[in-house]
């Protein structure tokens, strides 16, 4: 007879993750899939209206142009982190002396909110008394004002997105690249590789699925920005960093279209799912093939 205690309770050990989940993940996204097809203020009784709020989308200009700074802003934030979290996440997994001090500054990011943050740069940025002011006394420059120019100020958010959350993804390489067996290096080292050659063609490649990992994180975190770039510009100049969420905001608290709001809410579901099914299908990450293939 088996013994009761080796016995694994199967579906038991999942059931309070997949009520989690369903409750807090699974059911909102029903709610606002079912409030996107009616008309509602967000006080009475909500109208049904059908795929009205739907079939409005493609001919709204501000979902046009809120997708496309969107878009945007995801490639520019994945193009400056990935490559510098993951030297940057490399080098803190080495031995050296002083990487314990710097990793711990380069993590303060990680302890402040994103409200507070954005509220310290945008005081930085200021045109009159911040850090463009005065640069432009120093070289002489005319134009301080950074946020308020329609080309520099999404640069600005990528960087400042950059800085508070290159160290969360320099933390997953970090833990990633101290799993990369030291005998790869040895051996390589043992057969005239150079450090660039060795970091190219044996760390990256045993970090590939962390960088998918990670490309994925970014992919859906691009759809979360919305704070950042509400306190910064408030989607100004003009549309310049009107991104799609914050237009849902817009449309939902500023002019009480929660219908409409929750259409453009699913289609950022839908997008972001998208993206990421996308990744783990191209990259084959699904697969999960073994990084230590002949080990």
């Amino acid at each position: 007879m088996r013994n009761s205690a080796t016995v694994r309770p199967g579906l038991l050990w999942v059931t309070p993750a997949l009520l989690f989940f369903g409750l807090f993940g699974l059911a909102p996204v029903a709610v606002v899939g079912y409030l996107s097809l009616t008309s509602w203020d967000g006080i009475g009784t909500p109208q049904w209206v059908g795929l009205a709020n739907w079939s409005a989308l493609p001919g709204d200009g501000q979902v046009r142009g809120g997708l496309t700074v969107t878009l945007t802003l995801t490639a520019l934030c994945w193009a400056t982190q990935t490559p510098l979290a993951l030297a940057f996440g490399v080098w803190a997994a080495g031995p050296q002396r002083v990487r314990a001090v710097v990793s711990a500054v380069f993590f303060l990011p990680l302890l402040l909110s994103t409200a507070a943050i954005a509220l310290v740069w945008k005081a930085l940025l200021d045109p009159s008394f911040g850090i463009p002011s005065q640069v432009s006394e120093w070289f002489a420059l005319s134009h301080s004002n950074v946020l308020g120019d329609s080309t520099l100020a999404l640069y600005a958010i990528v960087l400042i997105l950059l800085w508070q959350f290159l160290p969360f993804h320099m933390l997953l390489y970090q833990a990633a690249a101290r799993q990369v067996p030291r005998s790869l290096h040895e051996a390589a080292e043992l057969d005239g590789a150079s450090g660039l050659q060795r970091f190219l063609h044996i760390t990256v490649p045993q970090l590939r699925h962390t960088i998918i990992a990670s490309s994925v994180l970014m992919l859906v975190g691009s759809m979360t920005y919305f704070e950042t770039v509400l306190l910064l510009t408030g989607g100004g100049p003009g549309n310049a960093t009107r991104i799609l969420p914050l237009h849902m905001y817009n449309q939902g608290f500023v002019s009480f279209q929660m219908g409409y709001a929750s259409a453009i809410a699913v289609l950022l579901v839908v997008l972001g799912t998208g993206l990421s099914l996308a990744v783990v299908r191209v990259t084959g990450y699904s697969r999960m093939t073994s990084q230590r293939e002949g080990m």
